[in-house]
Order: C-alpha cells, then structure tokens, then sequence
C-alpha cells in the first residue's frame, strides 16, 4: 500500500513538472531527421498536432506491418495505394520506396555495380562541382556538418558522384544534392540512395535534371495549364502582372518540395511520388494554390505575386502533413494522366520553339 501511494505521488511529481514546462522545453531543438528547428517554430502548435498525429502513426504501422508480414513485397493494389496515400511509417518507408519504385528490382539485377562505379576513375569535374555543393548541403542538420561522426557528407559525395559516372548526361546539377541528401536520411544506405535517385532520374522524373531541363521546364508550364483551367482567378492574375510561372514554382519541382514544406509533409509527398509518380507533384502544387487563392488574389502587382506564393507554403495547412495530404486528392479534382501527357506533349513542344 505505501509503496503504491509513493508511486502515485511520483507520477503526480512529474505531471506537476509537465504543466509547468513549456512545449519549447519539452520538444527536442532538433527533429527527428537532424533539422535544426527554426527560430520561429511554433512549438505549441506542434505538440498539439503530435498529440493526434501520433496515434494516427502507430495505427498505420500496424497496418503495415501485418500487410508486408515480413516480406518484401509491396504490390500494385488498390489497397496498398490506400495505405501509401494514409503513409509509410518511417520503419518501412525505406523498403517500399524501394520496391515500388523497381529500384530494388535494379539493385538486385546489378549486384556490386554501385561499388564498382565508386572505385572506377572519376570525372574532375564532377568531383569539383559536387564538392562546391557539398558544404550548402542542408546546414541546418547537423547530420550533415563535417564535425558529425560520422559526417553524412561523405556518403552524399559518394552518391552524388556514383550517379553522375553511371548517368554522364546529367552528371550533377543543383537540386539532385538536397533530393540525394533526403534519400540517405531515410535508407541510412548509399547504394539504395543511389538506386532511389536512379528510379527518380531515369524513370519518375525524366529530362528533370538533363542539361537543358526540358522536363522540368515544361512541367511548370502544365501547371500554368492546370491552373488556367481549374484555378482561372490566380491564371489570370499571373497574366495580368505577367509573372511566369518558373519565378514562383521552379524550387516546388527542382527540389521536390524540399526546403519548401516541412520535413514530415514532404516525405508524404515521396510517398506517393515513388508509388504512384510524378502526377502526385501536380496535385500537391495544384491544392497550395487553390487552398490559397484568396490570398493570391490580394496581390496588386508583380513583387506582390511572388510574395503571396512565398507566404502559401506556410502555416497550419501545409504542416498538419495527415490534413493536407488528404486535401491533395480532394481539392484539385480530377486528374487523369492521360491530361498531362497530352500538356506534356503541348508544353515541351513550346519550351523547345521559345528555346529557353
């Protein structure tokens, strides 16, 4: 009995010292990714989102974990896709990124082909280009200062190099340097980042990263087009203030919404990127301007414009990661591939007359 009373006054003692300490001192200063959180966080904000969003992850990795049984097979199934649409828990994130995406397939047909391209001669100038880059790797995780042990550094170097040998088209440009660094934070695994990277390159995101861009360029004109169609207020706006759509969305797609959004809510998004592919960043792009339209629409001249899209990818919306993913296969409406491959065709065609 006085064993169960001193008990309870314990845990009484520490309920006391919870209400009194802050949310801040409470939540670490550093995520779970090694991202510094920012001055401004809002650490209340947060811990309120956690408190529901937590169960809603343990719900999910039970589900996953009975569906994949120990296996490493992740098929193409109305149901898996709702699973992955819900989210990967972050213990399995690795293994179906790499299954759906057939990088693991890739991994498996060519065994020490990663190893042989990181011991082969390499280019001096990739290596030079790849080294500029390397320090402005994410500063703000501290997994990948040089003074970490060990320094996420070097394997971003290796990857970054491995690809640029193995795919001497693209060799390495801006952008593959931050989307590299986030496959590494989740595989924890240099060869798998670079079977993901190829998967993303070569197969998801084509003509992205190429030398002249097309890919990227002319998907943000399909966006220009969707928007013009299911957003026409903001569509005119851009034209009125003769804004192009590259000055405001260029970072959305380079990056693949890295540096964009938060961390939680991007990985979401590469949930379904390497599921169902790149339609899945036409959504997301598509909802952050309907969602906000209104506040696009106070805009009142050209600086205004590139203001109000720098204030849309803030907020509640886009950090409650559960919400928003749901919103962005309600609020764009339909979207059959079959429309952006034909405004694929449309927009390349275009970027390639233009010639920028």
């Amino acid at each position: 009995m006085e064993k169960r009373n001193r008990n309870r006054e314990a845990q009484e003692q520490q309920l006391n010292e919870f209400d009194k300490s802050t949310a801040k001192e409470r939540i670490d200063r550093i995520d779970a990714y090694g991202f510094e959180r920012s001055t401004d966080f809002d650490y209340d904000a947060y811990e309120e989102f956690m408190s529901v969003y937590l169960a809603i992850l343990t719900r999910r990795s039970i589900k996953w974990s009975k569906l994949l049984k120990g296996n490493k097979k992740v098929g193409k199934s109305l149901k898996v896709k709702r699973y992955v649409r819900k989210g990967i828990p972050n213990e399995h994130r690795s293994l179906v990124w790499m299954v759906s995406s057939g990088a693991q397939a890739q991994m498996d047909q060519n065994p020490g082909y990663y190893s042989k391209l990181l011991n082969g001669e390499k280019d001096a100038k990739l290596v030079d280009a790849i080294n500029t880059d390397l320090h402005r790797t994410f500063p703000d995780n501290v997994l990948f200062r040089k003074t970490a042990e060990p320094s996420l550094q070097k394997a971003l170097f290796n990857v970054l190099v491995a690809y640029g040998q193995h795919n001497k088209t693209v060799g390495y440009c801006q952008g593959m340097n931050f989307v590299t660094g986030y496959l590494i934070i989740i595989t924890k695994d240099e060869e798998k980042s670079f079977w993901l990277l190829d998967a993303l390159l070569g197969r998801i995101l084509p003509d992205y990263y190429s030398p002249d861009m097309l890919g990227l360029k002319a998907d943000q004109e399909v966006l220009g087009e969707l928007v013009k169609v299911k957003v026409p207020g903001v569509w005119e706006l851009m034209e009125q203030h003769g804004v192009m759509w590259t000055l405001v969305v260029s970072r959305w797609f380079i990056c693949l919404f890295i540096d964009v959004l938060p961390v939680e809510t991007v990985l979401r998004i590469w949930d379904c990127l390497f599921y169902e592919g790149s339609k899945i960043l036409f959504r997301v792009a598509l909802t952050l301007i309907k969602h906000n339209q209104t506040t696009i629409l106070q805009a009142r001249n050209f600086p205004d414009v590139c203001d109000k899209f720098k204030q849309i990818i803030k907020g509640h919306f886009v950090e409650d990661c559960h919400g928003f993913m749901q919103s962005i296969f309600i609020e764009p409406g339909s979207l059959p591939m079959t429309t952006i491959n034909k405004l694929r065709e449309k927009c390349q065609a275009s970027v390639i007359t233009q010639g920028f």
